[in-house]
């Protein structure tokens, strides 16, 4: 038998779309467009250190990081992101969401003025202190993810929380989308003040002097947004469900849900007592696992597998560009010409399949459901890379790489009007209040793991068979084509463990959570989808 709701929560499941909503999902969303563009401008710019610190007198091709230093650049903020987002989301459950969310933030922004002001001129100097700070903005991006999640499904109602999520995870895609703007602008400035001729004719004039402050600008940029946003983050009061529940003071929880939905509301301080009575069971206790053990392994297994696929087509779209001959050689191109060109190209896919699939998630989520959106997402992922992979050697004969880019943009598309949303959203809301955010944390810094995964392995991978065609220094690899079959191996995968994962739709955080169901009832296990779960034991063996 369900127990009563508590009026302050029960007035925040009911509340009407109103500002506060709108505020709530632009001050957590401003996070996650900075999150987006400081993890993947390092992509935009790679190729260009490469060309400034590792120039080869003699060599017939530009300078490219070294294998050990470009696994380093491009997948040292992801460690960061995913010790963050465990450490970060520990501690909003244990000191509050709203004190917790500051520190995140003035991390990010100290830390992205930082990586642009690397020490030194030596490339060791400049890649060591480059590293160092990407390392120190990946924790502070870390703590984002389960701190927004947690906090926008807290004060969002039960009918359109999943397009509030939804909606706060979006602004990651105009995050990418504007690290390719901001590096359009920046490149084609330079480029206008400072021309250069292609290596091939001159190998040092092609890399002028200047070039050393673009990456730094591209880099420092992403302090911007998340300093804009900082005051309004102090300004939010903290979530009620945390107040209520987890800190166990209902007076402070109806005085601030009174403010910010202008209703009055009763204090209960018996009833939040009784509702939080028996329910101290900790993450590692067997009630937990009794009760959302399934459900972890679920959203953590989905997350990982996605962020393979996802991670490693965001970082190494220049890789591919380049293999299928969307990109010029870059021996035909000066510096500055091809951070252009890289920039241009990784803009298109964000504008015409990364921002589409957010927004169609945040337009359907309360409609069709997170399960079907997940599932269908990693099933179209599967056949659209299949599509890429098998008939490979046809996407890179002259004339062919137009239809390539499209089905490369559809793969971003439903993974954005897919699993990459939805793993953010679920694990924001079948959790319960003093676990949520640690939860969350844990399966986000799943999905880091993944994307660490993706970075380190593509570099690898994708190398050409051939010795005498992969990039210098990195031995023979499987290929792209061997690679993209890897990739839809795992969201092929990824179908699977979606069964797991019970569906939120329509339903509160405390129903979800188990949190308002007396302890002899059966269904406070949590498994609101048992028949899908035994389908998907059924299905593991």
């Amino acid at each position: 038998m369900a127990k009563d709701q508590l009026q302050v929560l029960n007035a925040l499941d009911v509340a009407k779309t109103q500002l506060y909503h709108f505020t709530a999902i632009v001050i957590a969303g401003m996070g996650f467009f900075t999150d987006a563009y400081d993890l993947f401008c390092i992509s935009l710019v790679t190729k260009l250190l490469g060309r400034i610190y590792y120039y080869r007198p003699g060599s017939l091709d530009p300078g490219s990081l070294p294998p050990n230093v470009a696994a380093a650049v491009n997948g040292v903020a992801f460690c960061g992101t995913l010790s963050g987002q465990l450490f970060f989301g520990w501690l909003g459950d244990k000191m509050g969401r709203k004190r917790v969310y500051g520190m995140t933030l003035m991390l990010m922004v100290i830390c992205s003025l930082a990586s642009g002001l690397s020490f030194g001129n030596k490339p060791s100097g400049v890649m060591a202190t480059l590293c160092f700070f990407r390392f120190w903005l990946g924790f502070g991006i870390g703590g984002d993810y389960p701190l927004s999640a947690t906090i926008m499904s807290e004060y969002a109602n039960k009918k359109t929380r999943g397009a509030f999520i939804a909606a706060v995870f979006a602004m990651q895609g105009f995050g990418i989308l504007t690290g390719g703007i901001v590096t359009l602008i920046i490149s084609s400035a330079f480029r206008a003040r400072f021309d250069a001729p292609a290596y091939q004719e001159n190998a040092t004039a092609s890399t002028p002097a200047q070039a050393d402050y673009v990456w730094r600008i591209i880099l420092m940029f992403g302090a911007i947004p998340a300093l804009m946003t900082y005051y309004w983050r102090m300004k939010m009061p903290e979530t009620a469900r945390y107040t209520a529940l987890v800190a166990k003071n209902a007076k402070q929880a109806a005085s601030d849900m009174s403010k910010v939905l202008q209703v009055e509301i009763v204090e209960e301080p018996d009833k939040v007592e009784e509702f939080t009575r028996d329910k101290d069971f900790g993450l590692f206790s067997r009630e937990f696992l009794r009760r959302h053990g399934m459900h972890l392994l679920g959203t953590t297994m989905c997350w990982f597998l996605l962020d393979i696929a996802f991670y490693s087509q965001n970082l190494f779209q220049k890789d591919i560009f380049t293999a299928i001959n969307w990109i010029p050689k870059a021996r035909t191109m000066s510096a500055l010409e091809e951070v252009f060109r890289i920039a241009r190209a990784q803009t298109l896919i964000a504008l015409c399949g990364t921002v589409p699939g957010y927004w169609f998630t945040v337009a359907l989520i309360d409609i069709v459901g997170r399960f079907l959106i997940q599932i269908v997402g990693f099933f179209m992922m599967t056949v659209f890379m299949l599509g890429l992979a098998i008939p490979y050697h046809h996407w890179t004969t002259p004339g062919n790489h137009i239809g390539f880019v499209v089905m490369y943009g559809f793969t971003f598309f439903f993974a954005n009007f897919g699993p990459n949303s939805t793993t953010f959203i679920v694990p924001a809301e079948i959790f319960p209040a003093r676990l949520r955010s640690t939860c969350h944390g844990i399966s986000a810094a799943a999905g880091k793991a993944g994307a660490i995964v993706g970075s380190f392995g593509f570099l690898y991978a994708a190398q050409n068979q051939d010795k005498t065609k992969t990039d210098h220094g990195y031995p023979p690899g499987i290929g792209v084509r061997n690679s993209l079959f890897v990739l839809a191996a795992c969201n092929l995968l990824g179908v699977v463990f979606t069964f797991f994962v019970p569906e939120s739709k329509g339903k509160s955080l405390e129903e979800l959570s188990g949190e308002n169901e007396e302890e002899n009832v059966e269904m406070a296990t949590g498994y609101t989808r048992t028949p899908r779960t035994i389908l998907s034991i059924g299905m593991m063996i």
